[in-house]
């Protein structure tokens, strides 16, 4: 059985640095808008590595994401940008 970790949350309302130090992104919520968009996680601020994308449709909505295994590591910090979604909700450790 692999060591467990606290899950924590962070919550942000427009493009930027969410969570600073390695860690790995379990999953997240997001509230999206009425026009097509996307939630971009970057490793290492807004030029960083692009970590996992996720394009959202062209309809209002609550979308649950659940990252399989042990998440996706980000080595440096978190930095998510938004595009026609309202909110994210993410959940690491």
């Amino acid at each position: 059985m692999g060591m467990q970790t606290d899950v924590l949350s962070a919550v942000a309302t427009a493009s930027g640095s969410m969570i600073s130090g390695r860690t790995r992104l379990k999953g997240f919520v997001l509230t999206s808008s009425a026009s097509a968009g996307s939630v971009v996680f970057r490793d290492g601020g807004v030029s960083g590595t692009v970590r996992l994308t996720l394009n959202t449709p062209a309809s209002a909505g609550f979308h649950d994401i659940v990252i399989p295994g042990e998440g996706v590591l980000f080595s440096s910090d978190i930095y998510v940008a938004l595009t026609n979604v309202t909110s994210v909700t993410i959940f690491y450790g």
